[in-house]
């Protein structure tokens, strides 16, 4: 989920069970439930890899994770309490917070909690639960955005968007709002791909020299 083991690496049990110091027994099982969350793929007689991405696979879960998202905003706008909407209203501000200290790995964390506040809003449980599994899934994708330039303010500024029509009870305005939100979400990872693509370039052209 951090990134750290890139998609396609092979992940072998016994390697795994001598850096953690425990049989393979516990990391086979392990690998069972990161299979069942779509994070590793278990190929017979081949052991298990972190799931191959391709661009248009990852295309395809933003697209859907920005439908289930718009749907959790768009139920939250008309279902939240006043004491839950105030307290979407402070997680902002914590957000809010994070933008002036620059770290994008404690934004991050504070925009997974914005969000859980939105998901548990919705008040079903059921949507809730299969939004945050596929978040979780791309977690590692979209958690490198906050390293582009300028991305956490823009983020922070359409949270903004979102949090007011879901405060003034505006569904449809929630679900257009967080649809955009996820949309430039996506298109951020890309410029983050290029901007790493290039710098990879330029670093192979530079070792050549």
């Amino acid at each position: 989920m951090s990134g750290r083991v890139f998609p396609g690496v092979r992940l072998d049990e016994q390697e795994l069970a001598g850096r953690f110091g425990v049989s393979r027994t516990p990391v086979r099982e392990a690998l069972k439930q990161l299979s069942a969350t779509g994070l590793v793929v278990l190929r017979a007689h081949k052991g298990a890899v972190v799931t191959p991405m391709t661009t248009g696979v990852l295309s395809e879960l933003f697209e859907a994770l920005a439908e289930l998202e718009a749907t959790c905003s768009r139920l939250a706008a008309e279902k939240m309490t006043g004491a839950e909407r105030r307290d979407l209203e402070a997680v902002h501000r914590e957000v809010g917070s994070l933008v002036r200290n620059g770290n994008p790995d404690e934004y991050h964390l504070a925009n997974i909690r914005f969000h859980d506040q939105i998901y548990r809003g919705s008040h079903n449980a059921f949507l809730a639960e299969t939004t945050v599994a596929l978040r979780r899934r791309l977690s590692p994708f979209s958690r490198a955005q906050f390293r582009n330039l300028g991305r956490m303010a823009r983020s922070f500024a359409e949270h903004d968007q979102i949090v007011t029509a879901i405060v003034r009870g505006d569904g449809d305005a929630a679900f257009r709002a967080m649809r955009a939100h996820l949309a430039t979400v996506e298109h951020a990872f890309g410029d983050y791909l290029a901007e790493e693509g290039l710098a990879a370039k330029a670093l192979l052209v530079a070792e050549r020299r």
